[in-house]
Order: structure tokens, then C-alpha cells, then sequence
């Protein structure tokens, strides 16, 4: 079972925005068995457009189409999806009582045409109500091949895959179980870990396959099974897991489970009732909003101070001026007294400090570039440590950011 993606927009051919629509659906495709062969950007053009659709329509079972579907002019996705199915388009009562709704409660002003033309749909089209925005998804087919388009909002296709479309694709075609089990480690870079389980790579079933997923200060091990035995792919995922764990138990952090690290860790401080607090220096913040882009993170997440010069140091965190004439900021005393001080601050049960010279240059500190001194600090102590990132401040800020989540999981898992 295969799948094209097809993005429709100039500001993602210009560099306007990123294409994480793609990524977002390729992922939640793959859960469910369905290899994407393709991911294909395009212009607000006709021709283009009609283009992509039928050379998608060669290569694929299914067509996830995103963008264009917007009230203006140049969103010209829907006229176009009708032309190439040689159809017109209507009026969808279901999809104009969703604007009228949207308008009265929450734009509460005037309604205009533009606005309830998104209720016209191809006559063919299968409606995909939105419930998050005035542009619905479609659902066609054509020559044994589902077409399905979305808005480009982040948040409303992503609303859409998840309650309209995976769903539907369930009933309409029978996938394999898919199972993957991802490892963090963390310490030792990707060839050395190659090395290191080249015998247990090889042997290897046919059916299970071994991906390393290299990132800043980190490499991520996934597992993944693929087959119609459920019982067979469960077993031996289990098994496999149990011969790998032994041969990087020292490198070894805990499970991904599809979560990020920051996730994780919030799932642990949830489970055990515990909360954080960060005081940020060189990472400017980044530690904390990594926390709070996952849902719930309140119940763990209480604030963050960052402290980005010397004189919010003192005058917030309280860390003392002799400690920092003696150190300079950047030392390994200063992050200590940060973490533990937020820790108090904030009234938490862990915390987490940074300080550092990210570049380009160095200010008034006597540390090279790229040196990052990371603190944790908990209720009983309080240490820290000193890692040297190079000398890109981009490469710094966030393998600083992902030591320190490293740090903190392995404190954590000593309780």
C-alpha cells in the first residue's frame, strides 16, 4: 500500500514556512502500514497542480493533498480537484452551518461571500467536516486511487487525519500490524553504536528492521515490525528487546514510545506527582518550551526564569555577585546556584539550569565557545556538569537543551 503527498502553496516553494504537514502525515501513514512514495510540493498553479495529481494518481493508492483551500483567490486547490475529476462543484449544507457557526461564536462579524463559498464542494466529494475551521476535507476516488484533501492549517489537518481520515482509510483497505520500539541513548555516537550491536543487527529477523535516528548528543534505536501475525510480530519485538537492552544498558535512558524526550519525561514527573522548574542562561528559554508544547505539561511544568544577563541572575534568581565575580557566569557554581535557587524560587521537587557561551563570541567570560555548564538540582543536592557543543550557536543552544533532558531523565530514574 502506497501514498503520494502533495503540498500546494508558494510560501512553502519560497521559504516562507516549513512543510511539517508532510512529516506529520507520512508518520501517522506509517502507523498504520502505508509506505509514502512520495512527497511533492507545488505551486498555486492549475496546470502544475493537474500535473502532480495524475502522476500521483500512477504511483499511488492513496493521494493526501494539503493546501490551497483557503477563501482567496489564489487558493484554487477545490476548482482544480474538480476539473481533474470532471466535476462542478455545490453548495454543502453540513459544511455552510459550520461557517455560519464558527462566525457566530467566535468571529462575530459580518459573514461574507468568500467566507461561505468554502461550503462549495466538488459534487463527487465525500465531506470531511473540520471542525476547527470553515475549509472541510474531501475524500474522492478515482481509478482505485483515494484522493484526500485537507486545509494547510497545522492544527486543523492534523485534526482531520486523526478523527476523519485514518479512520475512514481503516474501513475502506486492510493494513498490517506495524509495531516499533524505540530506544534513547545517549553518550556515544552512531557509528560506534553500530559497532557495538553489529552481530545483533544481522541476526535480525527479515520482517524486523533496525533504524538509527542521529541527533544532537543522542541516538535514538527503533525497532520496527512489519506483517499480518499480530501474535508472531508481538513475540518477537519482545524478544528482540530483551537481546539489545543488555548490549547498551550503560548508554541506555529509557523507552521512546513514539514520545519525545521532554514527553517522557513528563509522563515520569505526572506518574510520580513531581514538578520542575528551569532557570535558562544560554538556551534562552528553549528548555521550557520544549516542556510546555505537550498537552498537560501544567500538571509538571510550574515556570521557568531565563536569565539571560548577569543582572537578572542576581536580582531574580538571587545568585550571589561574589559567586559569579569569582566563577563568571559561565561556570559550573553559577548553574548551581541557578537551579538550585529556582528550585526554591518556584517551589519545585526538581530543576534544571544553563549557562554558557553559545557565540559568536564570548563576552566578558574566560570559557571558549560552545562550553555549556547544565545543573540539577533536587530537595537533597545539587551538581553540575560541563560539556564543550563546537562552536555553531544553533548546534550549542540545542545539544545543550537535549544534554539537560538527558540529565534530568537519568536523575529522575534514580528514584
Amino acid at each position: 500500500m502506497q501514498a503520494e503527498i502533495i503540498t500546494i502553496g508558494d510560501e512553502i516553494l519560497i521559504g516562507q514556512i516549513v512543510d511539517s504537514n508532510s512529516a506529520f502525515i507520512a508518520k501517522q501513514l506509517n502507523k498504520i502500514g502505508v509506505s509514502v512514495y512520495q512527497i511533492t510540493s507545488v505551486q498555486d498553479d492549475r496546470t502544475h497542480i493537474l500535473k502532480a495529481f495524475e502522476e500521483a494518481e500512477a504511483n499511488a493508492d492513496i493521494v493526501i493533498v494539503t493546501g490551497g483551500l483557503g477563501p482567496t483567490k489564489d487558493d484554487i486547490t477545490k476548482k482544480t480537484i474538480a476539473d481533474y475529476f470532471d466535476d462542478t462543484l455545490k453548495e454543502d449544507v453540513s459544511v455552510r452551518k459550520n461557517i455560519e457557526h464558527i462566525w457566530e461564536i467566535y468571529v462575530k462579524k459580518p459573514i461574507m461571500q468568500v467566507n461561505l463559498d468554502q461550503a462549495l464542494v466538488p459534487s463527487k466529494a465525500e465531506v470531511l467536516m473540520n471542525k476547527y475551521g470553515s475549509a472541510p476535507g474531501m475524500w474522492l476516488e478515482k481509478n482505485e486511487t483515494v484522493f484526500i484533501s485537507l486545509p494547510g492549517v497545522p492544527y486543523e489537518m492534523k485534526a482531520l487525519i486523526e478523527d476523519e481520515v485514518l479512520p475512514k482509510l481503516r474501513t475502506r483497505f486492510e493494513f498490517p500490524y506495524i509495531q516499533h520500539k524505540t530506544f534513547l541513548t545517549y553518550g556515544m555516537g552512531e557509528s560506534s553504536l553500530a559497532e557495538r550491536i553489529e552481530s545483533f543487527e544481522s541476526a535480525l529477523p527479515d520482517f524486523i528492521k533496525l533504524a538509527y535516528l542521529p541527533s544532537l548528543g543522542r541516538v535514538r534505536l527503533r525497532l520496527s515490525a512489519k506483517g499480518m501475525d499480530k501474535a508472531r510480530i508481538t513475540t518477537e519485538m519482545e524478544k528482540q528487546t530483551q537481546t539489545l537492552l543488555p548490549q547498551i544498558e550503560d548508554i541506555f535512558a529509557g523507552f521512546e514510545e513514539d514520545l519525545s524526550i521532554e514527553a517522557v519525561i513528563g509522563k515520569y514527573l505526572t506518574e510520580m506527582g513531581k514538578t520542575v522548574a528551569t532557570a535558562e542562561s544560554c538556551t534562552g528559554g528553549l528548555i521550557a518550551e520544549r516542556f510546555t508544547a505537550n498537552a498537560g505539561a501544567s500538571k509538571y511544568f510550574k515556570g521557568s526564569v531565563v536569565s539571560y544577563t548577569k543582572e537578572t541572575k542576581v536580582n531574580v534568581l538571587k545568585v550571589s555577585e561574589a559567586i559569579i565575580d569569582k566563577h563568571s557566569v559561565v561556570s559550573g557554581e553559577v548553574a548551581e546556584a541557578m537551579a538550585k535557587n529556582v528550585l526554591q524560587l518556584i517551589q519545585t521537587d526538581y530543576a534544571i539550569a544553563t549557562t554558557g557561551n553559545a557565540g559568536p563570541t564570548k563576552d566578558d567570560t574566560a570559557e571558549d565557545l560552545g562550553i555549556v555548564y547544565i545543573a540539577i538540582a533536587t530537595k537533597d543536592r545539587v551538581y553540575s556538569e560541563k560539556f564543550s557543543f563546537g562552536n555553531h550557536r544553533v548546534k550549542v543552544i540545542n545539544k545543550a537543551a537535549n544534554k539537560a533532558f538527558e540529565m534530568l531523565q537519568k536523575e529522575i530514574l534514580k528514584k
